[in-house]
């Protein structure tokens, strides 16, 4: 894109102030700016006001396959779940993209060290949980790392230094989420710098869609991949390319799977899988009523009892039909660092602009059925996610140190 064509592009969207240093810029500044602008989704903007996730709703909870189930199978499902690792029908894909900000580390959340007297990242425990599975199959298994603009240098060279952890490097794929504009409440586009346009990620449901713009569809279709299987960063105790997990799904008949933990406390802060008009879905913590919350099952249990913990199975062929899909989009307020009238970098401390996110969570309405898979939240649910207090740096050291570690 040229200047000319920017310019006009700017001023049909009424974006022109995007331009207002352009004459103060280098020529590769100047490049740069533009090609940022050739880039961006107006229609994104263009949404503001509108909630495209709807407010029609007739959710209803759905029984989850519980730990005691799962052990009367264990057996049927490990090897359901080994025989489709071996034959290579299963990648993983590790959301990758979340700096450690919150835990008062700048780096990506990957590179935090959770080790006292010895060096443990979150990276290594992720990547020595696969590699449990990878011994046990006799097979590597193809791990995709999504990483975003501000990170992916820092990851890609700390994985490098660390050789991989171990892992065969010929079986990591790392790709950038994408990223969108953040905008003033007006829908007015910051720059947050003289020649950047103000750019934050598109949230974690935009993966599969970053990871085939990156070039790797090609990978999942040349080597036969049929499912993934996808996590966040922040659990350090989950279990990854997990064979029960998957022969669950498998065998039971399911399209898709996601792993959950029983909540510690009705209150618990933690979307819940259920359905939604016969479809599955995940409610989120505020969203539950209070009839909701004290509803009892058959058993005189929590009828919406079992928290998810952003580890997913998805098909890939499903997968491939989302990208045709409009994802609802979830307009969120931030305070977001701009260059102001005067030229000066304002770092507001209150929201002062949207951004906008995709969550991977809403992928689940289009999977057609999901299995709500248990696991004991005390051997695979410690997510970092605070310095301090609950889901801290502090009570994720002490469920490893219960599961065997010496930090």
């Amino acid at each position: 894109m040229n200047y000319e064509n920017a310019y006009k592009l700017l001023e049909e969207k009424g974006q022109l102030h995007l331009l207002k240093y352009y004459d103060t810029l280098s020529e590769a500044e100047q490049a740069a700016l533009l090609n940022q602008i050739s880039e961006i989704d107006f229609s994104l903007i263009d949404m503001i006001g509108h909630n495209s996730s709807g407010s029609d709703s007739d959710i209803a909870p759905v029984a989850a396959l519980q730990m005691d189930s799962i052990a009367e199978k264990y057996d049927i499902y490990k090897n359901a779940g080994l025989e489709a690792i071996k034959a290579g029908d299963l990648a993983l894909v590790l959301l990758a993209g979340g700096q450690g900000t919150r835990l008062g580390f700048s780096g990506p959340k990957g590179t935090f060290n959770v080790g006292v007297t010895k060096d443990m990242f979150i990276f290594q425990l992720l990547i020595e949980h696969t590699l449990d599975i990878v011994k046990m199959a006799d097979t590597w298994i193809h791990f995709f790392i999504m990483t975003n603009e501000k990170n992916h240098d820092d990851t890609t060279s700390f994985f490098k230094e660390h050789d991989y952890f171990g892992y065969n490097p010929e079986y990591v794929h790392f790709f950038k989420q994408e990223m969108v504009p953040s905008v003033d409440f007006n829908g007015k586009i910051y720059l947050e710098e003289n020649g950047k346009v103000a750019m934050s990620p598109n949230g974690n449901g935009g993966w599969f869609s970053s990871l085939c713009k990156a070039g790797h569809l090609d990978k999942l279709t040349k080597y036969g991949i049929k499912y993934i299987n996808v996590f966040s960063v922040d659990n350090v105790l989950q279990r990854i390319a997990d064979p029960v997990f998957l022969g669950a799904v498998l065998t039971e008949g399911f399209l898709s799977g996601g792993k959950v933990v029983k909540k510690a406390y009705p209150d618990e802060k933690v979307g819940v899988l259920c359905t939604n008009h016969g479809k599955p879905y995940i409610v989120e913590y505020y969203e539950l009523t209070d009839a909701m919350r004290d509803e009892r099952d058959a058993n005189g249990d929590y009828a919406y009892n079992y928290g998810v913990t952003l580890n997913y199975i998805f098909p890939v062929d499903r997968l491939m039909k989302i990208m045709n899909e409009s994802m609802p989009l979830h307009i969120v307020k931030k305070a977001i660092p701009y260059v102001g009238e005067d030229g000066e970098i304002v770092k507001p401390s209150e929201p002062n602009g949207y951004k906008f996110e995709t969550l991977a969570l809403d992928m689940i309405a289009y999977m057609g059925t999901c299995l709500p898979f248990e696991v004991d939240r005390e051997k695979e649910f410690a997510p970092i996610k605070n310095a301090t207090g609950n889901d801290s740096i502090d009570s994720a050291r002490e469920l490893l140190k219960k599961n065997g570690y010496t930090l």
